[in-house]
């Protein structure tokens, strides 16, 4: 009777082909992987460690593999590791130990070790058996405290070799300013960022009831089903802003924007001081973000001379009228500057002319009001509930980019 041949093809989802290609060939050191139920991103990641593992040029190196307790290791990447040996075909070539919990590759003895990142004795004595810890993977990375903690473990695993390959894998978590997926939407030369769900996946692998119930809830919840199996950061439903557009934003497009609003909040410190400069497309009520000044400590002088070294005293800067002194001072340095009118309802009557705009934000020119424009939401009472009204913090960008619409949004008949 004749051995059945495993392939790649029949363990590995269709839409892992590329990343799978990338790795194996080492062109990134970082990955991340995001998505919803059912994507098998764990399955990909557990495989792709193996491969690595035993190809004869990686014979110097170890894996390590961190979850956010310790607890949690033996019924989740443990187990998701031996089925990544298992569906190879390669038990006997593995070993697999409860205590002390690791992996050993028989033939050259390199290992897969497993952390909780909740035990701080077992990060501080990380040491290899030979050679060093070229692979690591953090499962559930949103469950870590943050970037600074994730930076500090592999700054721990990732040292002592040439050649590293990072996994961290992670279901995106409702809210879009949680750390991970805001760090995903980061570019790295060095980081290959990979999206999945489950409808790339052969329906035999899940099952049929796996694919009622998703469409289900996609039915009676589109919301929850976004976020649950297409793995979507839809937000928790509190945010001022629904129309954003992440995107570059480029030179050529940039050279046709004429109609250019520009705007001021004042501050020193600990608030920081914000310019901001976009385009309005009356025809599409779009906003484009342009650019930004986001400082500390810096003079009324050393602004106004930022914004005409940059050539921005091509239009008028609509400025915070509750500092007249500091409107007068731009003027002095030869900036075409006025205060913003306010007055009653000015705050809600801007806000909400800003909310119905569809806003296009490049977070490599503007990546201060960008990351205040998704993560800004309203506030809850003790209950959960959200309150009515605009919070007044963290949002020192929006208000500069509402007084430089105000002339826009307070004419008359123009306020709702």
């Amino acid at each position: 009777m004749s051995k059945t041949v495993i392939t790649l093809d029949d363990i590995i989802a269709p839409n892992y082909d590329e990343i799978l290609f990338d790795v194996l060939e080492h062109r990134h050191t970082h990955y991340i992987l995001k998505g919803g139920r059912g994507s098998c991103k764990s399955s990909f990641v557990s495989i792709a460690i193996i491969l690595l593992m035993t190809r004869p040029e990686n014979r110097d190196k170890h894996c390590i593999i961190f979850r956010k307790t310790a607890n949690t290791l033996r019924d989740s990447v443990f187990s998701q590791m031996q089925f990544a040996i298992s569906a190879l075909g390669l038990e006997s070539d593995f070993k697999c130990t409860v205590s002390p919990m690791k992996i050993t590759y028989i033939p050259t003895g390199q290992v897969i070790l497993f952390r909780g990142v909740d035990d701080k004795m077992k990060l501080k004595s990380l040491k290899a058996p030979f050679g060093y810890f070229a692979f690591s993977w953090l499962e559930e990375a949103d469950t870590f405290s943050g970037m600074e903690e994730i930076r500090n473990i592999l700054q721990s695993s990732m040292r002592g070799g040439v050649s590293f390959w990072n996994f961290m894998s992670f279901n995106p978590p409702i809210s879009i300013n949680n750390f991970m997926n805001e760090e995903a939407l980061i570019e790295r030369a060095d980081r290959l960022v990979h999206s999945s769900d489950y409808r790339t996946v052969p329906r035999e692998w899940l099952g049929e009831q796996f694919f009622d119930e998703a469409e289900h809830l996609k039915s009676t919840n589109e919301r929850a089903y976004r976020h649950e199996y297409l793995g979507e950061a839809v937000g928790t439903g509190g945010a001022v802003f629904e129309f954003l557009e992440f995107r570059e934003i480029t030179d050529e497009e940039i050279s046709h924007m004429d109609r250019i609003m520009q705007g001021t909040d004042w501050g020193f410190f600990p608030d920081p001081y914000a310019f901001v400069r976009s385009h309005y497309d009356h025809a599409r009520e779009t906003i484009y973000l342009i650019d930004e000044l986001y400082v500390n400590k810096w003079s009324n002088q050393r602004t106004a001379q930022w914004i005409l070294d940059k050539g921005y005293n091509d239009f008028t800067v609509t400025c915070d009228s509750a500092e007249p002194k500091s409107v007068v001072d731009y003027r002095d340095m030869g900036i075409n500057a006025r205060g913003a009118i306010k007055g009653a309802g000015s705050v809600e009557y801007g806000m909400k002319w800003l909310q119905r705009r569809h806003i296009v934000c490049d977070m490599r020119r503007t990546p201060k009001l960008g990351k205040e424009l998704k993560e800004y939401e309203y506030e809850r009472d003790k209950d959960g509930n959200f309150i009515s009204g605009y919070p007044d913090a963290n949002n020192h960008g929006i208000d500069g980019l509402r007084y430089s619409y105000e002339p826009l949004y307070n004419r008359r008949g123009n306020r709702a």
